[in-house]
């Protein structure tokens, strides 16, 4: 039997990033990933044809590059190959008249494009941004910031200070709002507003949902603000650098064998026994960088001590499920609406708040959409690198689907399983893409079209093709996420710990919980 200090059940981003912090510090960690390649869901790969890489799931790296995580160890991170491409030119939404309205990293370059709809609303864009340079400090503190935490107070005080309470009671607003009456209380044109709202189904956000106001206001600003990036050749240089540094920091990371169970003593978590038979013991930590559910439903014995808790963890739903549809090019999507979105990381194919609101609710309702939210990704725009001279991959991701089919709302696809409907429904999201840019089908070189189920069977934790591990609606965010009263990482079973998507901050490559959750044991007396 092996020892170590912590042992990390999963190599996902943040099961790394807790690793590194970890091993930093001094303490032996080893890592152990089911898996024969470590990432989880930020990995990069030739998907359809040779010489054309993917990212699987994950494209947009912005939030890592901003991390508390990535500040603290940039430049070692950088001596292990992690390369970062920018994108001058953000997202961009298409609307059904073929026009569109997208967001650059100039200020005026964006504000001339608001304001070639609305004069009102251009000014508002800039006084949304000047009051977020002061704002931003605040807002990122707090979702760096364990909740609940002397560090959060913290935070809230100081803004208070600086502020004022009319800030304090803004900012809950936001926080409580849906993105339709956010939107509708700041700008007058719906262009301007579905750009925008595009952001909500990110994060399982309807227009009319509660608590979606704070991504389509992060996203819109922070991109208006820094930019976006990407990786450097793909997803995958942020977990290249990672498990470099933390070879080089002493840690193990053991692929392709999968835990079997967390073993435990005297009711405390001491260790990992593998599918293989090996064992791992931890002095310390074990540290599950998985959705809670398969932790406490497949990894651990049920106990009647913990009752109440696994009662309440049942309850955690996931959000709706996602397809990724990747596509090798000729060329580039021939957009209608004008050449220079050629230039844009993303572009949102969700024209209008009605047509968001509606593919929302058909997903709940188990149907497959009629009309999809697409979210099309153009890297090789970007970083050429990534596909042969001339060629381009495209990047679509399908945004709130059901993960059990009750039927089709265009009446379209009798298949019931995604098994057998998903090449279906993915040329329906050609089709879609044809609308905006004909002759896309034409350009294909090579598809692979993952469905919300072969999402799952890639990596457990998205359950149902719920790639955030968990809704972030309001009742199981902040200090409810995964269950209230165990936000702070911490289990009811003693030296066991929770961190990943499904813990605060949530989903994102921002690798919060493992750097929140590695620094708060690093400073415990050992």
């Amino acid at each position: 039997m092996k020892t170590y200090d912590a042992i990390v059940i999963g190599a996902g981003h943040n099961g790394l990033a807790a690793a590194v912090n970890l091993a930093s510090r001094g303490w032996s960690v080893a890592v152990i990933e089911a898996k024969q390649e470590a990432g989880g869901a930020v990995k990069t790969g030739e998907l359809t044809v040779t010489g054309f890489r993917h990212d699987f799931a994950a494209m947009n790296l912005s939030m890592f590059a901003g991390s508390a995580f990535h500040g603290a160890l940039a430049g070692d991170l950088a001596r292990h190959g992690l390369g970062f491409v920018p994108a001058e030119h953000c997202f961009a939404s298409i609307f059904r008249d073929q026009t569109w309205l997208g967001v650059s990293k100039d200020l005026d370059v964006t504000a001339g494009r608001i304001a070639a709809l609305s004069q009102r609303d251009a000014a508002a864009w800039k006084t949304m941004f000047a009051e977020f340079g002061g704002d931003a400090p605040h807002i990122f503190g707090l979702l760096g910031s364990p909740m609940p935490s002397f560090a959060a107070a913290k935070v809230v005080w100081k803004a208070w200070r600086e502020k004022g309470t009319g800030w304090l009671y803004d900012t809950v607003r936001m926080l409580l709002a849906s993105p339709r009456d956010f939107l509708d209380a700041r700008f007058e044109n719906e262009k301007v507003k579905t750009m925008m709202a595009a952001w909500g189904l990110h994060l399982d956000f309807s227009p009319d949902t509660a608590g979606g106001a704070l991504f389509p206001y992060l996203e819109s600003m922070a991109n208006q603000a820094f930019g976006m990036v990407i990786g450097k050749g793909g997803a995958d240089t942020i977990i290249r650098s990672m498990t470099g540094l933390l070879a080089e920091r002493g840690g193990e990371l053991v692929t392709g064998n999968a835990v079997l169970r967390i073993d435990q003593e005297n009711g405390r978590a001491s260790g990992v026994t593998l599918a293989n038979g090996e064992q791992f013991s931890a002095r310390k930590a074990v540290i599950a960088n998985a959705h809670p559910q398969l932790v406490f439903g497949k990894l651990l014995k049920p106990d009647q001590n913990r009752a109440e808790f696994d009662r309440k963890l049942a309850k955690f739903r996931a959000g709706p499920g996602t397809m990724m549809v990747h596509l090798a090019l000729d060329g580039l999507p021939d957009w209608t609406a004008g050449e220079e979105l050629k230039r844009f990381a993303y572009v949102h194919l969700a024209p209008d708040l009605a047509m968001m609101a509606k593919t929302y609710a058909e997903a709940a309702g188990g149907l497959m959409p009629a009309e999809p939210a697409l979210v099309v990704g153009q890297p090789t725009a970007l970083d050429p690198s990534r596909a042969p001279e001339g060629k381009h991959v495209l990047w679509v991701q399908v945004r709130v689907l059901p993960a059990e089919i009750r039927g089709d709302a265009a009446g379209e696809i009798a298949a019931r399983s995604w098994g057998e409907a998903k090449e279906a429904y993915a040329d329906r999201v050609i089709r879609l893409i044809e609308t905006y840019a004909p002759g896309l089908s034409g350009k294909i070189l090579g598809r692979s079209v993952y469905s919300p189920e072969d999402l799952e069977a890639e990596n457990p934790n998205l359950i149902g093709g719920d790639n955030l591990s968990g809704s972030h609606h309001l009742d199981q965010n902040f200090l409810f996420r995964p269950v209230p009263g165990y936000s702070r990482y911490r289990t009811p079973v003693e030296g066991l710990y929770l961190c990943g998507a499904s813990t605060w901050p949530g989903a994102g490559t921002g690798a919060g919980s493992g750097h929140m959750l590695s620094t708060m044991l690093a400073g415990k007396r050992r």
